[in-house]
């Protein structure tokens, strides 16, 4: 994809140096068949859950609450911007930059955009050396590094053959970053939330591109394109200070698989799926003198509850007795809470396993589940409680594995 993405805009300058851009386009535009042949070929793979498919605004909703308390991935968020919006401006400037040199033409430019594939295709062959020993943040920063002084110095040395031999350079360090951007975003997020998690990534990364071209435009409109290529370098510069705070993940997120602790919750009768809201409590009994620790053992939970799917949630200890605990979430719906059960990674395990340490009763945790409005009256004048929402507590597990 990445390869694509460089050698794309090289074959379509060799084509319009060739062929003119009408005949480009209407290619580009038959070419469209070919990915409408793929997907009519291709089969969704089978649900492996038993629950219903999410709803569309439902799922979005999740997607975005746990980009929201998902630090590592809003990190590469971060690192995307600051790499994207001044790394767009080579591109996006350089046809104007050849149009100040009355000898070059549509064929000249199409070369540079060729030498800028060229340099994509040749990292590609040499990824695996170029790379080895070298982390995400190390290959961004050097990508960020190599693409800075290539825009610098296509700014200010006028010279063709150099700017060939200068796109080329540029096109091996804009994949390197952007190889490893791709990878982090991916190894950052479990895979129940991957597709959205990488829709929003994809959304940021080609609004920055659009952005950084018209920022980029303007400040060449107003100063000049040298000045704006200089300006987009010093971006790319600045921006690798974003790298002191947000480090990119690394590798696979192996604690992010899902860890299949919370076991499969019986049906309760008369519960409708949607129904909800569903308020969940988990009450602990720890030694008061502890809590100091167990309250810094809890801390990471709150994300991982809200990352899963939980609208809001909180802790209570009880005044009269120091050593009950209670922790607290609520969950949009019943369905939405069978669902935290899929979602569960292998790093809640772990911190779930931490906070279970301190619990000294002698049962588990002991979690209860209280949905609103189930005993509502589906008529006007039916039951007790007429319209007012009843908050009933239809389940009470105590086996450990079940409790959080």
């Amino acid at each position: 994809m990445n390869v694509a993405r460089a050698v794309g805009p090289a074959l379509g300058g060799l084509l319009v140096a060739a062929a003119g851009p009408g005949a480009t386009f209407l290619l580009n535009a038959l070419s469209f068949l070919g990915v409408l042949f793929v997907l009519a070929q291709w089969r969704r793979p089978a649900e492996t859950s038993a629950l219903p498919a999410e709803r569309l605004v439902g799922a979005m909703r999740a997607g975005l609450r746990f980009i929201r308390y998902a630090p590592p991935f809003r990190a590469v968020l971060i690192r995307a911007v600051a790499f994207v919006v001044g790394s767009s401006s080579l591109l996006a400037l350089l046809p104007v930059l050849m149009k100040q040199d009355t000898s070059l033409g549509p064929a000249h430019y199409g070369i540079l955009l060729g030498c800028f594939g060229a340099g994509a295709v040749i990292f590609v062959v040499l990824l695996p050396k170029l790379l080895r020993g070298l982390d995400a943040d190390r290959t961004v920063t050097i990508g960020t590094v190599a693409l800075a002084a290539v825009t610098l110095a296509v700014a200010w040395l006028p010279s063709y053959p150099l700017r060939c031999v200068l796109l080329v350079i540029a096109g091996a360090a804009w994949l390197a970053a952007l190889t490893r951007l791709n990878s982090s975003a991916q190894a950052a997020v479990p895979r129940w939330v991957r597709a959205r998690a990488l829709a929003v990534y994809l959304l940021v990364f080609f609004g920055g591109m659009a952005a950084g071209s018209i920022l980029w435009g303007i400040v060449a409109d107003h100063a000049g394109v040298d000045l704006a290529l200089t300006a987009s370098a010093t971006w790319m510069a600045v921006g690798l200070l974003a790298a002191l705070r947000y480090r990119l993940p690394q590798g696979e997120g192996a604690d992010l698989e899902p860890s299949q602790h919370w076991p499969e919750m019986a049906s309760v009768p008369g519960i409708e799926l949607d129904r909800g809201p569903v308020l969940v409590t988990v009450e602990y009994w720890i030694d008061p003198a502890q809590a100091s620790e167990f309250f810094d053992a809890l801390r990471p939970l709150r994300a991982a509850r809200l990352r899963d799917g939980a609208l809001c949630w909180d802790v209570f200890q009880d005044a009269a007795e120091p050593g009950r605990i209670v922790e607290v979430f609520l969950v949009e719906s019943w369905v939405e809470h069978l669902r935290q059960h899929e979602r569960v990674t292998e790093a809640d395990r772990i911190i779930q396993e931490r906070m279970r340490a301190f619990h000294q009763a002698n049962t588990p945790p002991i979690v209860t589940h209280l949905i609103a409005g189930l005993h509502r009256a589906t008529k006007a004048g039916q039951g007790t409680h007429g319209d007012a929402a009843a908050l009933e507590p239809v389940m009470s597990l105590n086996d450990t594995e079940k409790s959080t």
